[in-house]
């Protein structure tokens, strides 16, 4: 997944890419490793549990918490402080039964199915979805609840994305959060001379970049197109379509974020398109 960000100086031509190696917010496909444990914070009763957890409760998950395949926090009261709620929750398909624990049929089953709820329950479409500050995480049963046959997943929404160093605290609720137009402090946007190398922070906050729209290269089921033809026709539209938001002006900047074929083979189809902001 790289990163670009260029001039538009019309009629003078673009200068060459700037590449970077960053995303604003991804998903947690599969954990790999043994069982974690959450210290203080971990209720026994969810170690190793059979059944699915409970859909609707909320807990404070913390960017190591969400990088492992099974998660045992205790609940909180969503009145409360918390950085995650379970918005989904239910059996593993019967086609799963007999998968390995980190089998990536697995986590290709949880990105679809996660996925599409995440954006009904947020209230929003595929591409405002890949523009928000938060992101979604899903969990499995222990991998011993899991030889006993244990076949469940969870999806969280979460408080930041993989960048994220700390979670930040979720309204009381997350439904319907992106419905209408969102609040900037949910909307993603970058502080630094170019997207190169920035600081993704929310757009409440001082930035100079904001993620503005994307574009969808490609349907479930097609064959990755290869990197250079997903660069040439993300920065083709990203440039045509930050241009009209703006208004055509003469001089203008635009940057965008494209995804390579792991990304692609995970179930994403689609690139981010950059504006430069004045605020």
């Amino acid at each position: 997944m790289l990163f670009a960000s260029l001039p538009r100086r019309r009629p003078a031509a673009a200068p060459t890419l700037l590449l970077l190696t960053a995303l604003v917010a991804s998903v947690v496909l599969s954990g790999c490793g043994s069982d974690p444990g959450q210290g203080d914070n971990t209720d026994p009763d969810q170690v190793d549990a059979l059944v699915a957890p409970e859909l609707g409760a909320c807990r404070v998950l913390s960017p190591e918490d969400v990088a492992a395949p099974t998660n045992a926090t205790r609940t909180v009261d969503c009145s409360e402080k918390h950085t995650a709620e379970t918005y989904a929750v239910g059996p593993l398909p019967d086609s799963l039964d007999d998968a390995g624990y980190d089998d990536r049929s697995v986590g290709a089953w949880a990105y679809d199915t996660c996925s599409s709820k995440f954006e009904r329950f947020l209230g929003a479409d595929e591409s405002l979805v890949m523009r928000t500050t938060v992101s979604w995480a899903w969990f499995r049963p222990s991998e011993k609840a899991w030889d006993k046959g244990s076949r469940w997943y969870r999806c969280d929404v979460i408080g930041g994305g993989d960048q994220s160093k700390e979670y930040v605290a979720l309204p009381e609720t997350a439904k319907g959060l992106l419905l209408g137009k969102p609040d900037d402090d949910w909307m993603v946007c970058a502080a630094g001379p170019s997207v190169t190398g920035s600081v993704k922070i929310p757009c409440s906050e001082p930035h100079d970049w904001r993620a503005l729209t994307t574009i969808k290269l490609g349907e479930k089921g097609d064959d990755y197109p290869g990197d250079r033809l997903v660069e040439v026709r993300t920065r083709d539209f990203c440039s045509t379509s930050v241009g009209a938001a703006l208004s055509y002006p003469l001089d203008y900047d635009f940057g965008y974020t494209w995804f390579h074929e792991a990304e692609w083979e995970a179930g994403n189809r689609r690139s981010v398109c950059w504006a430069r902001t004045a605020s």
